[in-house]
This record gives C-alpha cells, structure tokens and sequence, in this order.
C-alpha cells in the first residue's frame, strides 16, 4: 500500500478480509503474524469487540481464545460492556473464564461493573467477578470497601471476601471495628451491676 509520509497505517485495512483475516491470522504457527493481528485487532478498538467475544464464545481452541481474551483486554473500555453481557449470558465455564480474565486484565476501567457484578443471582458469575477484582488488585480496593456498606447481604459477603483473598486485612479491621462510642457504651453497660 502506498502512503504518504504522515499518513496513519490502518492495521485492519492491511489484511485482505479486516478483522476476520487478522483473527484468521491468530490460528497460524508463526508468532510474528500472530502479534501482527494481536496488534491490529486491538487497533480496530469497539470494533473488533463483538466479533472477538463471537470467536471466543464459538471456537474451542485454547490458545486462539487465549489470544482473543488478551486483545479484548488490550481494547479496554469499548469491550466492557459486551464482555459483561456475555459473561451473564454464556453458560460455558471455561469460556466464561476467559471473559471474566479479560476484564481482570483491563485493571480500574472495570472495576465498577465488576463490583455490580457481585450482586448477580448467579453463583459462578460473583466468583469470576471476584477472581477478576482481585486480579485487578489496588485499584478494586476502595470501590470493595465501599461495597462493605452495601444493604445487599450477598455483595457484603463478596466484598469481605475479596479483600480477605486480596490481603487487605486492615481495611477489613476498620471496616468491622466497633466505633468508639458502641466500644464506650459497651463498657459502661457491662459495669452496670444487675
């Protein structure tokens, strides 16, 4: 292709068929065609999301959806959305991983619809959420903290968790410390003589 000096190269627009042969492209044994399409596909940014999550969801090779996780990743904020839908909606574990693993490596962007993950009806979909907000690490804790106040029972018992996995033990401490004065009452009531 001919360019002039300036003119921005278009990753996708360089493959015969655009993102369906760039995700073509991640199936071949040489791995400088296959990091060609990693970094074209996440070029393509919100869209190459959809046919990603598709591939992924539809394609039982291991390594290929281990490619399409990690450019998901790379895309970042376009894919979380659809990567939230599709971790709901998908009933494949091991495919379900691969969604929730994408999140985790996207870092503090997802770190809020994780957290309202932790209120979902489903069992396996808190987990990976949680699995994802301890990958995530620093960035998750204050936004966990926050969910200790939160009347759902469920996303209390989420929150404690993760940040118990994640080490956080004095932010567990303050968090289920009496305060000061139930600490005052509680004396002064158990010097009280009956």
């Amino acid at each position: 292709m001919n360019r002039t000096r300036g003119e921005r190269e278009d990753p996708v627009s360089d493959s015969p068929d655009g993102i369906a042969g760039w995700m073509a492209a991640l199936k071949e044994r040489d791995l400088s065609r296959r990091h060609a399409a990693e970094v074209a596909l996440a070029g393509a940014g919100a869209a190459a999301v959809e046919p990603l999550i598709r591939a992924l969801r539809e394609d039982p090779d291991t390594d290929f959806r281990w490619y399409a996780s990690r450019i998901l990743a790379r895309i970042g904020a376009p894919a979380i959305g659809p990567l939230i839908r599709a971790l709901k909606d998908e009933k494949d574990r091991e495919v379900r991983r691969y969604l929730a693993a994408s999140l985790g490596e996207m870092g503090e962007p997802a770190v809020a619809p994780l957290v309202e993950l932790l209120s979902d009806p489903e069992a396996e979909v808190r987990g990976l959420a949680a699995l994802a907000l301890c990958r995530v690490g620093r960035p998750a804790v204050a936004p966990l903290t926050d969910a200790l106040d939160e009347a759902d029972e469920t996303v209390r018992s989420c929150a404690t968790l993760i940040l118990w996995q994640m080490g956080e033990m004095d932010v567990l401490g303050k968090a289920f410390a009496p305060d000061k004065k139930e600490t005052e009452e509680a004396g002064r009531d158990g010097n009280k003589t009956h």
